[in-house]
């Protein structure tokens, strides 16, 4: 009898199935200093816990994807080992702050099925949710991903595509009950724009580049004990139809949430992740950069510190954002875009 998991293909998943995860975290300084020196990010409620304590925080709490990577990379072993590919996100709201010396834990639900028409693999949807060690949930959203099948005979499940919103609305983004920006620093933050410096439909070019490094990747994706095998395994992916092993996407939103702070500094909060796609694959040696478009402003309801913006950040690849690429005429993806991100983000107002 072996004693190796060889993960969950489609045909082992059932509708309203509960996975609980393995491996609790717990958070370290180190974690976070690892993130900062993979991705460069500069918002400076993440990187000083005086200025985190001067709007109201007991400490530097880690960057929202950081924690979104955690609770996600828990998931894989259940979910997508066997994945094609991660195919995007919905309905995610980030719930409280996550400090160094929190201890993260998931558990996911299978809430949609559907099998494609090559028979050989299918998409399954799962709401994950992420606790600390007080059990608050920190993090809920869900997420669907194309899994092979390991017995291609395996009968079809009956198709269920969940029902989920376009975007989570304003007034359901939840605040951390002690944040006060009245003391914001905009000096200290390196971004003089606020939330009423923005207008809707303004788009803005990020103007920066990464190149992706392979070690970088691979450090990344151990950071977050992800463990699916088209991240790692190049003997694998060498029969693959790209032949070279994948970044993984959520490098990606990493890459162009870092890139963004020139433009967007002060959006040092993400509050929900309403829609993502994972456009097009990408491997190391490709050069990341990144375009923004106001979609929604939102005030919040007895506050004059704080206000939201709803955000759509585009990554693009081996070419500068200046034209903002996008979609044509035809509704079909321009061929550098990689990313395709729209979420909720707080902000000082003026």
């Amino acid at each position: 009898m072996t004693k190796t998991a060889r993960g969950n293909f489609f045909e082992d998943f059932k509708l309203g199935q509960e996975l609980v995860h393995a491996t609790p975290r717990t958070v370290t300084e180190g974690d976070v200093a690892l993130y900062t020196a993979l991705y460069g990010s500069r918002f400076a409620v993440n990187c000083s816990d005086p200025f985190a304590m001067d709007v109201g925080l007991a400490a530097a709490p880690l960057d929202d994807f950081l924690t979104f990577h955690f609770v996600f990379g828990k998931t894989v072993p259940d979910i997508s080992l066997n994945a094609v590919a991660n195919l995007g996100y919905a309905d995610g709201r980030f719930l409280q702050p996550v400090y160094p010396g929190d201890t993260l834990t998931a558990v996911s639900q299978v809430i949609g099925l559907r099998e494609l028409s090559n028979g050989k693999a299918g998409v399954v949807y799962v709401r994950s949710t992420g606790t600390n060690q007080a059990d608050e949930v920190v993090l809920d959203y869900v997420r669907w991903v194309m899994v092979n099948k390991g017995d291609v005979s395996a009968p079809a499940p009956k198709e269920v595509i969940p029902d989920l919103p376009a975007a989570v609305a304003a007034r359901d983004l939840v605040l951390p009950d002690e944040l006060d920006f009245s003391a914001y620093d905009t000096v200290l933050a390196g971004a003089a724009h606020l939330w009423d410096d923005y207008e809707t439909g303004e788009k803005i070019d990020h103007v920066d580049g990464i190149t992706m490094e392979e070690a970088e990747h691979m450090l990344a994706t151990r950071l977050y004990q992800n463990t699916a095998r088209v991240h790692f395994n190049q003997v694998m992916q060498a029969q693959s139809r790209f032949g070279k092993r994948l970044i993984y996407g959520g490098h990606i939103i990493s890459l162009a949430r870092a890139i963004s702070f020139n433009g967007l500094g002060n959006a040092c909060f993400i509050a929900a992740l309403n829609g993502g796609r994972h456009v097009a694959p990408s491997f190391a040696g490709d050069t990341i950069f990144a375009w923004s478009e106001v979609l929604e402003k939102a005030e919040i309801p007895g506050r004059t510190d704080v206000g939201a913006l709803r955000l759509r950040t585009v990554g693009v690849k081996n070419q500068p954002a200046t034209d903002f690429p996008d979609k044509g005429e035809d509704g079909k993806d321009h061929a550098a875009v990689v990313l395709d991100l729209d979420y909720w983000a707080l902000m000082p107002r003026g």
